[in-house]
């Protein structure tokens, strides 16, 4: 049986509703909030809702050969070395990318930017594959240190259930399985979030008394319910940088009222500043309208300006893959390309798909023989210029997509799971569902999309709206 992510989504909401999940605490924590996200992401890929994300992954070698790093990191860059009080924390996005020529995290450079003169600040930087590619700046240093604790810690550690808690336990366990025809290790999947979770709570909690922020800045809250959970136990204030797109489908952001019995999500973060004003449904998120800022996209902003304005290819086709999608993507490619040798197609990978591409995609691997064709498996052609120069754009749910909306790429979503994340858009007419390729043909010039406010999706930097969010907290 094929499950949707509303599928899949309404089962997490009613059994949060029917059990009271979010706040059933257990062994001094709330850990369905913790294993919310990660169960999702397993159930997904165990029922081929979505594909596997093609991202390369470390081998037994490199996991190896990276261990002394981690060490000597853990030393060099500790976090908890030196005395200084800082006002500002900001746990940045472990994915860096080349900007300006030099790696960064673009959903918080702009923040250290605007506090480099006037605030006492430090980044906390996470490994991205066992790897540290920032330039090595004073004010940055490295999470690894509490990374290798936790990995100790669970070795040597273990989670005690009572009787009340396994029954629990047992009883999700087997509705979820029943749901979607699964066996769903709930108990090892608890206790491995659990262990971590303790670890990281006690680390974090010293390194906030010892640094005594007034704010912590975090890329990704809901993959760091720890750093959340002590900073705000502490009367420190979160506040979330928006790093992607927010629907009422995704369950780092998405909690029904009738999930929230008790109201407050505690490893929710404070505030959330995000791209624009169309981001977030209050109706969905645990917080108040008020503590969802519209910032702005600084790296949008900053990047697009010299593409804007370039000369578009009326026949060029640009497909924006993913991963967990790129099986379903790559075939109307090859299908379009077949069928339209008129048009230019440009298949664009994501960056977690370089390494894997011509073993995952054959048909890719296939139409890269045709005159009219070409993959783009490297950063160095940058985004925004393929979206300047592309009549129309094809995809799923990614946040480019809405870049490309940006740059008036005529949008095309393929119906495949996640497009749940685009219905508003779809609804609107801003973007056109297709099935398959003879869909997209018939509507490739057909389909007049509705006009929309391109600031709302990603307004220009608000300095005095940030810098409000800075001073007062």
């Amino acid at each position: 049986m094929a499950f949707s992510v509303h599928d899949i989504c309404e089962v997490f909401f009613n059994l949060e509703e029917k059990y009271g999940l979010n706040y059933q605490e257990i062994q001094g924590c709330y850990p369905w909030q913790l294993i919310r996200m990660f169960l999702y992401y397993d159930i997904t890929r165990r029922t081929q809702t979505f594909g596997a994300p093609q991202q390369q992954s470390l081998s037994i070698f490199d996991k190896i050969k990276s261990f002394t790093p981690f060490v000597k990191n853990s030393i060099v860059h500790n976090p908890f070395s030196g005395g200084q009080k800082k006002d500002i924390l900001i746990f940045d996005h472990p994915r860096k990318v080349i900007y300006n020529g030099e790696y960064c995290d673009i959903y918080s450079n702009f923040l250290v930017d605007f506090l480099k003169d006037s605030y006492s600040f430090e980044v906390l930087e996470a490994p991205y594959l066992n790897k540290h590619f920032t330039k090595k700046q004073s004010y940055i240093k490295y999470t690894d240190r509490i990374q290798l604790g936790s990995y100790i810690y669970k070795k040597f550690n273990k989670v005690e259930f009572t009787d009340k808690e396994k029954s629990l336990i047992s009883t999700v366990r087997k509705e979820l399985e029943d749901a979607f025809n699964l066996e769903i290790n709930l108990e090892w999947i608890l206790t491995i979030h659990i262990l971590n979770f303790t670890h990281d709570y006690k680390k974090y909690t010293e390194l906030f008394k010892k640094r005594e922020p007034k704010l912590v800045f975090v890329v990704v809250a809901y993959e760091n319910q720890a750093i959340v959970a002590a900073a705000k136990d502490l009367g420190i204030t979160v506040v979330e940088l928006q790093h992607g797109t927010i629907t009422d489908y995704h369950l780092g952001y998405s909690y029904p009222k009738k999930t929230r019995l008790n109201g407050d999500i505690k490893y929710f973060p404070d505030k959330i500043l995000t791209f624009g004003d169309y981001w977030i449904n209050d109706e969905t998120c645990p917080i108040d309208a008020k503590n969802i800022i519209p910032i702005g996209f600084p790296y949008f902003e900053s990047q697009s300006k010299d593409f804007i304005n370039i000369p578009v290819n009326d026949n060029q086709v640009l497909f924006i893959s993913q991963g967990v999608i790129g099986k379903y993507l790559s075939k109307v490619a090859f299908e379009l390309a077949s069928e339209l040798k008129e048009h230019n197609i440009i298949y664009k990978l994501h960056p977690g798909e370089y390494a894997t591409w011509r073993e995952n995609y054959p048909k890719l691997v296939e139409a890269t023989s045709f005159d009219n064709f070409k993959v783009i498996d490297n950063s160095e052609t940058p985004l925004y210029e393929l979206f300047a120069k592309s009549n129309y754009q094809v995809g799923a749910f990614s946040t480019a997509i809405y870049e490309g909306l940006m740059f008036n790429c005529k949008t095309f979503i393929l119906d495949v799971p996640g497009v749940e994340y685009l219905n508003d858009l779809i609804n609107k007419n801003f973007v056109f569902k297709i099935t398959n390729v003879n869909d997209l043909i018939n509507n490739l010039d057909g389909f007049e999309p509705s006009e929309y406010d391109k600031n709302f999706f990603f307004k220009n930097l608000d300095t005095k709206l940030l810098k409000s969010v800075i001073d007062n907290g």
